[in-house]
């Protein structure tokens, strides 16, 4: 098993820095195979790397993993399996029902019997509407359930600076904040980062890889603009992303000297990508999509190890090299707004 470099959240659970992504199994990445898929978890967990991310809106994300940590338990039996971390979401559907903590409770309940677990690694909550004051209440009987050790970490998902700011000041203890973070969306950088440093808030960031795109297939390769060709939503939505920040010749220009720094330090532009955003600062972890009981589960392993392995460093040449593109793009503060602005109106 690969050394993984952890960090520790703020309520003492240890995670890798690079973590296993569940979104890609909840359908809309092609169908998933769920008995695949648990099997494919081992190769992740024999390479080191631990840590998975899933929410209760990702299909049977809870599921597989539950059916895995039972499997992993029982093949273990007589010695200690190797530690698995399970950070999941808890988020009520746009214009919910009553949110009081009998509501709550039961959402954490159901994650639980899904995961197989006695207690919640990590819980990061969504919210969809600030204009509705009652995600206060909801992290104030999260908080109160993470006192009685239902939760270990108490986290959020695309809240923006603001309203961190509005939960940190009521006491309510956050560990992290899951946000988009790539070499294209710098945004974090703009306010939230100073905001975590200050208040001990990791960072863990999905979109790094920009859904694929930030490879080396893209490379000199026409503007891709077809549902065949932008074949996942994950593909699709960082397209429009690409288009928002500048567009596909720009995007051309990035790749070219990710490519360059890739071939120079022996890895890939995946590689390259991840280290950029793992060096940042205030950020904890990168979530890395895997493609568990779909086509290609497991390839990408050797890249994860790779952008987290202290052998790789990123110079100030490389750096220079990276900002003369990014910095020709547009301000995307200016045009979206703050950390999971994209996903409000």
């Amino acid at each position: 098993m690969s050394q993984v470099p952890t960090v520790r959240l703020s309520g003492g659970l240890e995670v890798c820095r690079v973590l296993n992504g569940m979104w890609q199994v909840s359908g809309s990445h092609g169908e998933v195979d769920e008995d695949k898929a648990v099997e494919a978890m081992q190769a992740y967990v024999d390479a080191g790397l631990t840590t998975f991310d899933m929410a209760d809106i990702y299909g049977p994300a809870e599921e597989i993993f539950g059916l895995f940590n039972s499997q992993l338990k029982c093949r273990s039996s007589g010695s200690d399996p190797p530690a698995l971390q399970g950070l999941t979401k808890f988020v009520p559907r746009p214009r919910p029902g009553p949110m009081d903590r009998k509501v709550v409770e039961k959402a954490l309940q159901r994650s639980m019997t899904r995961m197989q677990v006695d207690s919640l690694d990590c819980v990061q909550f969504h919210w969809w509407d600030y204009r509705d004051k009652r995600y206060l209440d909801t992290l104030g009987h999260l908080s109160d359930l993470q006192q009685e050790g239902l939760i270990r970490e108490l986290a959020l998902t695309n809240f923006d600076t603001q309203r961190l700011e509005e939960i940190t000041n009521r006491g309510i203890r956050i560990s992290s904040n899951q946000v988009q973070y790539s070499v294209i969306d710098q945004r974090p950088a703009a306010k939230m980062e100073q905001f975590c440093l200050a208040n001990n808030i990791q960072l863990l960031t999905y979109g790094t890889l920009a859904g694929g795109l930030l490879s080396e297939r893209y490379v000199g390769k026409v503007e891709p603009s077809s549902r065949a060709e932008l074949y996942t939503d994950s593909l699709s939505k960082y397209k429009k992303m690409i288009d928002t920040w500048g567009g596909w010749s720009l995007f051309q220009d990035l790749l070219v000297v990710l490519e360059t720094i890739a071939k120079r330090r022996d890895c890939s532009v995946a590689s390259v990508a991840t280290r950029y955003v793992l060096d940042r600062p205030a950020v904890g972890g990168v979530i890395v999509g895997c493609r568990l009981g779909i086509a290609g589960a497991g390839q990408h392993i050797s890249d994860s190890l790779r952008s987290c392995s202290p052998d790789l460093k990123l110079t100030v040449e490389d750096l220079a090299a990276i900002e003369a593109v990014t910095r020709r793009s547009r301000d995307l503060m200016a045009l979206i707004g703050d950390c999971g602005d994209e996903y409000r109106s």
